[in-house]
């Protein structure tokens, strides 16, 4: 039989405490749908009555699976439970699940509380006991206990029997400065199961600090505890909270978890895995981590020659899952480092059958090999590479022409007599046999000036004739920059990364010694190469 773990999601608390994410209500619903889609089993929503945002989420509170939870503190001294309004309006918040943080740390009880380590046992069964008396599972988060066991353990461990016997559902184990290591988690909650705290009843929550909060994790799971408390993608204070993206897949996927343990998480539900990743970068407007485990773009991106062609016989010589599995995908990149296996292995996946022993291989790999010389990367750039490897085989469609642009950058004054920047672009294409001209700046809806690329990007699909119809759905996610030489010899690299309505994401790259040449290069290949996957039969 195997053992139930419970997954704790506090990615619309814990995540929020990331430096420069704040969500919205309407966002911390989007958030909390695709968790219960995912499967965890608790939602904690935020703390009632600390911002006006996580008391607009309690009051239009979304129906979930998952046990939505309220978060707080334990009642402050000399202060009833009853009488608390900290602790009244958690509770007000109407979830069934509550879980309050209170101390186990001597320190933490003398200095930071100011009372005496008895009075705060009797705050800790206190507040407990109201939770339950009203009717409300309760969680106890034991803030600095693996720092505070290390410091008295006798006097930790008193405060997780006091809230054990007043009732607490769960009791999770904190390593709130993330400094404590997977041997010391492991060793540390033994002893606490040891001590007579079931570990049926005990939760981990780790950080990030020394990149060892999911082995951390592990390490509880291994010693004992089933509750496991995390974020997506890791977010959180600092350097962010253990990573459920990296835990569920192993608990799920890696010997011994998926033989012993099982969790609320559907097969059908992990394979999202990525897509709901990546959903929470969007929301937070910013680029998916490449080489994050399992779910980044990189993951099972296989870029030596050697490797790719072991991997063309047999993918688990160099993968230790298989990428659809979580919803990802391989990757064979382009680079002056690939041979003939991956270039094949490429131009498949791009559409392009070339036999083996076929001399374009050849040619295609000297392209490459020289236009890296001067300062292109197409290992992050594949949709340039496709379109290069096109141009070699004779199978690049003539869309439209680029006759000329211009793009000027003006620094004035505006009506609130402050200094601000517009960016104009003219673009002249032939397309449907005739010169089209377009125009356009680079001020947003909100009246900011988004730069010389944007106002190029805008002007260049304004009018592609019969295929603007096919862009529309298109926008730039990322922009990225790199001086590839130095002194007089510089030359500036560029890489945009490209999206969909369909949920494609492409790159890019362009190279020139002038910003706005690289970038123009860049966005052309962006639109080109979305033109020619989404057409049916493309027109030379």
């Amino acid at each position: 039989m195997k053992q139930r773990l419970s997954l704790y999601d506090t990615t619309l608390r814990d995540g929020q405490q990331t430096q420069g994410v704040q969500f919205s209500t309407d966002e911390k619903h989007q958030i909390a749908h695709a968790l219960d889609a995912l499967g965890v089993d608790y939602i904690e929503g935020g703390w009632p009555g600390a911002n006006p945002t996580d008391n607009a989420f309690f009051d239009t509170a979304p129906r979930t699976r998952a046990k939505l939870t309220a978060f707080g503190m334990t009642k402050r001294p000399g202060i009833s439970a009853q009488n608390d309004d900290v602790l009244a309006a958690v509770l007000n918040a109407g979830t069934k699940s509550v879980c309050i943080v209170g101390k186990t740390h001597e320190f933490h009880v003398t200095k930071a509380l100011g009372i005496t380590l008895e009075e705060n046992l009797v705050l800790l069964r206190d507040s407990v006991a109201h939770l339950v008396a009203s009717g409300r599972e309760a969680l106890f988060d034991a803030e600095h206990f693996f720092d505070g066991y290390k410091s008295n353990p006798d006097y930790a461990l008193e405060c997780l029997k006091t809230v054990h016997d007043a009732g607490a559902r769960w009791i999770v184990l904190c390593d709130t400065n993330g400094g404590t290591l997977p041997a010391e988690i492991g060793k540390i909650t033994s002893e606490v199961i040891a001590a007579g705290i079931p570990g049926d009843h005990l939760g981990i929550h780790t950080h990030d600090d020394t990149e060892n909060a999911v082995a951390c994790t592990l390490a509880a799971v291994d010693a004992g505890a089933r509750q496991i408390q995390g974020t997506l993608n890791g977010l959180g204070e600092r350097c962010g909270n253990a990573n459920l993206t990296a835990i569920i897949p192993i608990l799920l996927l890696k010997e011994p978890y998926a033989s012993l343990y099982e969790t609320g998480i559907p097969e059908k539900a992990l394979k999202g895995l990525t897509r709901t990743s990546r959903m929470l970068d969007e929301i937070l407007n910013r680029v998916p981590r490449k080489q994050a485990g399992f779910v980044g773009a990189s993951a099972f991106a296989h870029k030596a020659g050697l490797h790719a062609s072991a991997i063309a016989k047999d993918p688990t010589t160099y993968e230790h899952i298989d990428p659809a599995l979580v919803g990802n995908a391989r990757i064979i990149p382009m680079s002056n480092q690939a041979g003939q296996s991956n270039l094949r292995k490429r131009l498949t996946e791009a559409g392009l059958d070339v036999a083996k022993g076929d001399p374009a291989l050849g040619r295609i790999l000297e392209e490459v090999k020289a236009r890296e010389s001067e300062g292109y990367a197409y290992d992050t750039a594949q949709a340039s590479f496709e379109l290069l490897a096109r141009g070699v085989l004779g199978q690049l469609p003539e869309l439209f022409e680029v006759k000329r642009y211009r793009v000027t950058v003006e620094r004035r004054k505006n009506k609130y007599d402050k200094m601000v920047s517009l960016s104009e672009a003219v673009v002249v294409v032939k397309v449907d046999g005739e010169k089209r001209q377009s125009v356009s700046e680079s001020m947003d809806e909100a009246g900011s000036d988004r730069g010389p690329v944007n106002a190029l990007a805008k002007a260049l699909a304004k009018d592609l004739g019969q295929y603007s119809a096919l862009i529309e759905d298109m926008r730039l996610v990322d922009f990225k920059v790199r001086i590839t030489q130095g002194g007089t010899e510089a030359v500036t690299r560029v890489t945009i990364d490209s999206e969909d309505g369909q949920g494609q994401r492409w790159s890019t790259v362009g190279v020139s010694a002038n910003i706005i040449d690289a970038s123009f290069e860049a966005l052309l290949d962006a639109i080109r190469w979305k033109l020619i996957r989404d057409m049916k039969e493309p027109e030379g």
